[in-house]
């Protein structure tokens, strides 16, 4: 369930992007209907907490930094645990935003709800392609889901016959063939473990050899100081070491390479929005601070912090519509 109503990243974005009239520039310019960040006439200052994903840490503080060049008073907290985490904090009232890499579960939007007597809202704010990792040296050229689902679950939800414990059994030869694959991903308190989890294992279970690691870095680093380990981790986590495998949707389908271009046209199958939680109870007013973050946030200048971090910008379609919903007019 999206808490904004959609229900399949493709659909969503395709959707938008017919409506906004003219596509987005399918590399990562800007759409040209965000517009800069202004200032705000009144004074705003204060202290704002935001306790959520490990994977968005970076993209917080890039946030954070450009907006206090507008309002140098305003003073941040950055605690990324995992997006498991957003919503308690919410629910208690000791975080300001929950940014998270996947959907609320009903439970947890449900604990809201008893808590503050409406649903919390939950914004799209940038685009992230969650990409399969390997060492740079490894041949391998792509792999399935089925392939992927084979490698890390116990079930094979995916419909793989076998399970896949060895480089060889995915056809490589030499000294490759009987080297056993090593697992590496992220604890359950992950979003990115969630969403990997769903639409990679199809529901399926994490075997228990998969190697925890604390942050989406953390796998990256390990899998680039492993020859024959894989991992998974949002696209912007990856560096020289390691390659990120196109992945095809089905048994037998094209491989897509995980590019800008296929996240947009909602091709590669990986693609997800990352998000930023609040509590909002709808026809109120949001406060000062957190009304202006949210601006600068969806407006051309923090979707230059997406790029900046190695995540796609979202539409000017989607920041309008994401600020309408917590009644804010877009820059």
């Amino acid at each position: 369930m999206r808490i904004l109503g959609w229900t399949r990243f493709a659909t969503a974005l395709g959707l938008l992007l017919a409506i906004s009239g003219r596509g987005l520039a399918l590399d990562t310019e800007l759409d040209p209907a965000l517009k800069p960040y202004k200032k705000a006439a009144g004074e705003v200052a204060g202290s704002m907490k935001f306790v959520g994903s490990d994977s968005m840490n970076n993209l917080v503080a890039l946030w954070a930094e450009g907006f206090k060049r507008h309002y140098p008073a305003v003073r941040e907290a950055i605690e990324g645990k995992g997006s498991s985490t957003a919503p308690p904090a919410l629910i208690e009232g000791t975080a300001s935003f929950g940014p998270m890499s996947r959907d609320w579960k009903p439970q947890e939007i449900d604990d809201f709800k008893k808590k503050h007597g409406f649903a919390p809202t939950t914004l799209p704010v940038a685009i992230d392609m969650l990409a399969v990792f390997v060492h740079r040296d490894n041949p391998i050229k792509s792999l399935s889901l089925e392939e992927v689902d084979a490698i890390f679950s116990k079930n094979r939800k995916g419909g793989a016959k076998n399970d896949i414990l060895t480089w060889g059994d995915l056809g490589l030869g030499g000294e490759w063939k009987d080297k056993p694959i090593v697992l590496y991903g992220r604890n359950s308190a992950s979003g990115t473990y969630l969403y990997f989890k769903e639409n990679a294992l199809f529901k399926g279970d994490f075997k228990d050899n998969v190697k925890q690691q604390a942050g989406s870095a953390a796998v990256v680093q390990a899998v680039g100081g492993d020859k024959f380990g894989i991992g998974y981790s949002g696209i912007g986590f990856g560096n020289a070491n390691v390659r990120a495998l196109p992945l095809a949707a089905k048994k037998n389908g094209t491989a897509v390479v995980p590019e800008p271009k296929a996240a947009y046209e909602g091709e590669y199958p990986l693609a997800r929005f990352l998000w930023l939680s609040l509590g909002h109870k709808p026809g109120d007013q949001l406060d000062p601070l957190r009304r202006e973050f949210l601006r600068y946030v969806l407006s051309a200048d923090g979707q230059v912090d997406v790029k900046k971090d190695g995540y796609l910008p979202v539409t000017g379609q989607v920041a309008g519509e994401a600020l309408t919903k917590v009644g804010i007019s877009a820059p």
